[in-house]
């Protein structure tokens, strides 16, 4: 089963300093019926102005991931990281008993980027972070596994039973994804229009997949992020 998910029906928060795009509850956004795709809690969409960005605050009990779309993103946490990452590069934060981090864009540019939040499969894990430079033509045409569970093969390792997959598909191009037996994923189209199944995503639609194979035809070079996990 597909669901088609189109940005303009999303949660949106507009301020000076940031414009977010809310695929889940939210903030001042909330739909009850809306709340999270499994163990998928939080997809936010941001685009942060130069200059600006997310002050000193607590987690805790979350896998948080950051991909980047544009711009260069300079995170900071209580357990001493400072590290900056651009364009198709990722950083994850296991929050576990409780840390302290902020995210800021110190550039002249603005930042597009994904904030995804997935809930852990326990309490109280050890606070972890680490970020992972990927170059951007190890997902051209082709599936780049980068996020799974601790006895997983990605080069992250998250505290969950969940897998993120990304790929830049050229216009013209087509590749499939399986979606096996009490599995699930949720698939955005990070920059580009594709047809997935008879299904149109336009940029930053999403599409939720139960149980069912997917085969995308890039109606123009797509970005796709993919994250599957257990059927909930």
């Amino acid at each position: 089963m597909l669901k088609k998910k189109e940005h303009g029906k999303m949660g949106r928060n507009n301020l000076d300093w940031l414009q977010a795009l809310f695929h889940f509850s939210f903030g001042d956004y909330y739909d009850p019926n809306n709340k999270k795709f499994g163990v998928l809690r939080v997809f936010n969409d941001d685009i942060i102005a130069p200059k600006t960005g997310f002050d000193t605050h607590p987690h805790r009990d979350m896998e948080i991931i950051t991909y980047i779309i544009e711009g260069k993103l300079t995170h900071e946490d209580s357990m001493g990281n400072k590290s900056s990452i651009t364009r198709g590069q990722v950083q994850y934060m296991s929050a576990g008993t409780g840390v302290f981090h902020s995210e800021h864009n110190l550039e002249d540019e603005p930042i597009r980027s994904l904030q995804i939040w997935i809930l852990p499969d326990a309490k109280d894990h050890t606070p972890n972070y680490g970020d992972q430079k990927f170059e951007w033509d190890e997902r051209k045409n082709k599936w780049l596994h980068i996020i799974s569970d601790k006895n997983g093969s990605a080069p992250i390792k998250i505290n969950q039973d969940t897998n993120f997959y990304v790929i830049e598909l050229d216009q013209g191009k087509e590749i499939d994804f399986p979606v096996k037996e009490n599995r699930q994923a949720y698939l955005v189209q990070i920059e580009g229009n594709s047809t997935i199944n008879n299904i149109k995503l336009e940029t930053r639609d999403a599409l939720e997949i139960y149980e069912e194979d997917i085969k995308i035809m890039a109606d123009e070079t797509s970005h796709f992020i993919l994250i599957e996990m257990a059927k909930q």
